[in-house]
């Protein structure tokens, strides 16, 4: 369990590190992120407050100093964000899947922070809930998400529906508390393994990208998330036992 934890404690401290910088680079660029993944366009003040809080927090869990203090801030910047970008999109679209998307992976990411601050229960139904969203738009748009796996991969309409069952699954396991360290840590392993297929190529072949830096950074904060997840649950799966009356 403390191995996961760590583990997961590194790439979600390298993720939140690496946002709080890019904020900081188009703060003191004088201009917004662009929107995306796992913002919107922010006014300056803010861009800087959020890369403070961020990269303050980042360093704070990857050297364990006050590591709950850092997690729960991280949450509460992460609800908000969510609240402050995302759900207003949502009220006025309700169908646009951006907002969904990016609005989910905030909620897991909080729902994260939250079981590494030892908020496990709550930590666990935020970081599985997204997951339902994730399955149920592999499904629906199953036929662009194909076009984002690897060419050399064959049958990647197979894998984008794989991938949605799989996101369904962990979502129930983890929730339910059946097997979740199993799942988890398989997620997180799936997450990983997109950063090193899917995201790191793209990275490669279009540097200048922000979107496709901040796209493989979720990908490696939603892995660690996973593993923090992971690293929450005492057992991968429930035993029940019958009570014995004492005579």
């Amino acid at each position: 369990m403390k191995k996961l934890t760590n583990i997961g404690r590194a790439f979600f401290a390298t993720a939140m590190a690496a946002f709080g910088l890019q904020y900081l680079i188009h703060a003191l660029a004088a201009s917004a992120p662009a929107s995306g993944p796992p913002w919107a366009p922010t006014p300056l003040f803010w861009g800087y407050v959020t890369a403070i809080i961020l990269v303050a927090a980042a360093t704070g869990i990857a050297t364990g100093t006050l590591v709950p203090c850092a997690a729960i801030s991280l949450a509460i910047l992460l609800f908000v964000r969510l609240l402050l970008a995302y759900v207003p999109k949502l009220a006025a679209n309700i169908h646009d899947p951006g907002p969904w998307t990016s609005g989910s992976e905030l909620l897991a990411l909080c729902g994260a922070a939250l079981a590494l601050a030892g908020v496990k229960k709550l930590g666990r139904v935020l970081f599985a809930a997204p997951l339902v969203v994730f399955g149920v738009q592999h499904f629906l748009y199953a036929r662009f998400i194909a076009t984002l796996v690897p060419a050399w991969i064959p049958g990647r309409l197979f894998w984008a529906c794989l991938v949605g069952v799989a996101f369904s699954c962990a979502a129930v396991s983890i929730a339910a508390q059946e097997m979740a360290r199993f799942a988890a840590t398989l997620l997180g392993l799936m997450f990983f393994l997109w950063v090193l297929i899917v995201h790191l190529p793209r990275v490669a072949a279009a540097p200048h990208n922000g979107n496709e830096w901040t796209s493989m950074f979720v990908a490696l904060a939603m892995s660690g998330g996973a593993l923090l997840v992971a690293g929450s649950v005492k057992l991968g799966w429930t035993f029940y036992t019958a009570r014995v009356p004492k005579r």
